[in-house]
């Protein structure tokens, strides 16, 4: 069953959201990749996510950049919840996307992320810790992930005494 939607509002989101996609991956969790423009496809969107708990689907992690109004018209729509992802832009660097994912009224929730590849990556990871809570296998696979990236962190510092 899948578990966790990586949504994107344009294919140019893909190089940021891939990240989210990869470390879902690596976890070893069910995902679906999909392109729903929130000012494109407004239809779909709504479709999308008033449907999205009775198609499987525990967490949205949703990347959009400039307005990025896609996160927080995907938690309009649904109950489940929604991570958003800031993506880069070439105007404001990402802050524009930060600033319109975070300031979500009261009673409309967006969990947001860091700007760019390293949101991605932590959405992802947040969404597995959520998952987690009910999964002692990916709780397993979650502290074997943070122990290789400690090892990782170890070894680049034991590189710098060569």
């Amino acid at each position: 069953m899948t578990k966790v939607a990586v949504v994107m509002g344009s294919t140019s989101d893909w190089p940021t959201m891939q990240g989210a996609a990869q470390t879902l991956l690596k976890l070893g969790i069910a995902h679906d990749n999909k392109v729903i423009s929130a000012h494109r496809m407004p239809d779909e969107l709504s479709t999308f996510a008033k449907h999205a708990r009775q198609n499987g689907y525990d967490v949205i992690i949703a990347g959009a950049g400039g307005a990025a109004h896609l996160p927080g018209m995907l938690a309009a729509n649904t109950t489940v919840p929604v991570i958003g992802v800031p993506v880069k832009t070439r105007t404001l660097n990402g802050v524009d996307s930060l600033l319109s994912i975070v300031q979500m009224p009261s009673g409309v929730p967006v969990g947001t992320v860091a700007v760019g590849d390293a949101g991605a990556t932590n959405a992802a990871l947040y969404a597995a810790e959520m998952l987690a809570i009910r999964d002692d296998a990916l709780v397993q696979k979650l502290q074997t992930y943070r122990q290789a990236q400690t090892q990782r962190a170890i070894e680049s510092e034991a590189k710098l005494d060569d």
